[in-house]
């Protein structure tokens, strides 16, 4: 059954703003917050710039925005993991594999995050929403540790925020360095095979160092 016309008329702007920080997003990672342009993030958009000035207020706001949306949507994703019913170390390994797995699929964000640390975070630090994203993650991953030490898994006095930032680093300094890595090891490390290999590498490593 169609939907009433003012309902798709009320839908419109939020279909509008999305489609401009998809865009946004695809010009930033590409061209850093300096090269990129709100004249071609209009044009990828079909929008036009009053439009994304009204949303935004400025360059620098449609850029925080479009960082945002990045990080809502690698958490929105990890909030589909369920680890309640895994063993610990099977929790573990599954969130080792998915972060692996999503910037492997997901190349612009870690453009977006390589530019934003060249500017020191100087616009994350002004969101109000990025530091909330990641409180539920770390809080599931100490219940998941808790667990493992209660199982005689995993040893005490871990702690979860900085198991995440391993968890992370071991995949984003492979991914995001993988041009210069191959280049110096003088062996192509991002076919799919040696991904695999790196993904292996990555959670018998970190299991290993849990492991009571």
């Amino acid at each position: 059954m169609r939907k009433p016309a003012n309902h798709e008329k009320r839908r419109d702007p939020d279909r509008t703003r999305e489609t401009i920080l998809a865009a946004a997003g695809a010009e930033f990672a590409e061209k850093g917050l300096d090269g990129g342009r709100v004249d071609r993030i209009a044009r990828r958009a079909k929008a036009n710039k009053r439009m994304i000035y009204h949303y935004f207020g400025n360059k620098q706001g449609l850029y925080l925005a479009a960082l945002e949306r990045a990080y809502a949507d690698l958490r929105g994703t990890e909030r589909k993991l369920v680890f309640t019913h895994l063993d610990p170390e099977t929790a573990i390994r599954r969130l080792i594999e998915f972060n692996f797995d999503y910037m492997c699929q997901h190349p612009e964000l870690i453009n977006l995050i390589n530019n934003e640390n060249l500017h020191r975070a100087r616009h994350l630090r002004k969101s109000k929403t990025v530091r909330d994203l990641h409180s539920p993650l770390v809080a599931s991953i100490g219940e998941i540790l808790k667990r493992g030490v209660a199982q005689g898994i995993f040893r005490d006095g871990l702690d979860p925020m900085q198991i995440y930032i391993t968890t992370a680093a071991v995949g984003y300094f492979y991914l995001s360095n993988n041009w210069t890595l191959s280049a110096i090891f003088g062996t192509d490390l991002g076919t799919p095979a040696a991904c695999a290999r790196r993904r292996r590498h990555n959670v018998d490593m970190i299991l290993r160092a849990l492991r009571a």
